[in-house]
């Protein structure tokens, strides 16, 4: 039995050991080959692929034409949480099972929701960039600020999706004084026993907070949650955080809002397009941070991700698949 990891190196650039993989056995006992390779582009899928009944995926498309010249696969894993690199549809109908890896992130991207907040009410870097460059060395009173600097304590934190990764966010929000609703399908007694208020509409969240994060799935009716419509339900004081999925954005109505000064900043670590080969009209606005999809990418999260791979894989060959979707 053949296993292909066929995007391992953002996940593992060198930093994991997995020798754990090489204890993998089938049914009979015999040990499985395992093939890494770093990345795989759509002309070598099919090379590399063949002869698998394992793949392992975090980017690389799977999709009804790669699966259906595959008969001797069984089982797909994807790298990740979410799983739309795979067409769940013809996996289904050739009985291959695909899982994920649910929840492994949760700390480190609500930790960078607030990397960006702060990053936004205290400009931390630039300070201390001035500092470094002799501003304060020469300051007339013992201190300075260029940026109007902001308390959190008493504002309100818009939580669109309340799944592991919102309800994080949501307790780190409540550490810090700020109050917190959610546009949720949990009902309003749930959220209250977790000291939440329960938005009755995205347009009541959108005018009522003062920072709006983003944690929900792409989904048909998400895609696009923010644009030009929903951004004027906004206070022109708000920040707007996505460390969810791209799309959740229409990228040119953010742009248009940041500039024209009718949302004061934004926080994103997920683009449309990834990497950006086309740019982004994102990039370059001042009140507007970005980082390279790196939420997810702590050393702790990933190792947690390999282990429940790995743990993936063996329940898969024990006859008891989990974290199927």
């Amino acid at each position: 039995m053949k296993l292909v990891i066929l995007d391992g190196y953002a996940a593992n650039p060198g930093d994991i050991d997995l020798a754990a993989w090489n204890t993998l056995c089938d049914s009979t006992g015999s040990s499985i080959e395992i093939e890494i390779h770093a990345r795989t582009s759509p002309e070598e899928l099919m090379g590399r692929a063949r002869d698998a009944e394992l793949l392992l995926t975090n980017k690389t498309l799977l999709m009804a034409d790669a699966l259906q010249r595959l008969p001797r696969l069984r089982y797909i894993g994807v790298l990740a949480t979410g799983y739309n690199v795979v067409d769940t549809d013809e996996a289904r109908h050739r009985d291959i099972v695909v899982t994920n890896i649910p929840a492994y992130s949760t700390a480190s991207v609500a930790q960078v929701v607030f990397a960006h907040l702060l990053h936004h009410t205290h400009h931390v870097a630039e300070h201390s960039r001035a500092v470094h460059d002799g501003r304060w060395q020469t300051a007339d009173d013992f201190c300075f600020w260029d940026y109007p600097l902001v308390e959190l304590a008493g504002q309100t934190m818009g939580i669109v999706g309340l799944g592991h990764t919102g309800q994080a966010t949501a307790r780190i929000a409540q550490a810090m004084g700020m109050h917190v609703m959610a546009w949720s399908g949990k009902s309003a007694e749930t959220l209250a026993g977790m000291g939440i208020t329960k938005a009755e509409s995205l347009e009541q969240l959108f005018r009522a907070a003062d920072v709006v994060s983003l944690h929900c799935p792409l989904t048909p009716e998400t895609r696009h949650i923010i644009r030009r419509e929903t951004l004027a339900w906004m206070k022109p004081s708000a920040i707007l955080i996505n460390t969810g999925r791209g799309p959740l954005v229409c990228e040119q109505d953010l742009a248009d809002a940041l500039r024209d000064g009718r949302l004061h900043a934004a926080g994103v670590d997920v683009l449309t397009e990834e990497p950006p080969r086309q740019g982004s009209p994102l990039i370059g606005l001042e009140n507007c941070s970005i980082t390279p999809h790196v939420a997810w990418a702590t050393l702790q999260a990933r190792q947690r991700l390999w282990q429940i791979a790995l743990g993936n894989v063996q329940a898969f060959l024990a006859g008891r698949p989990v974290n199927v979707v």
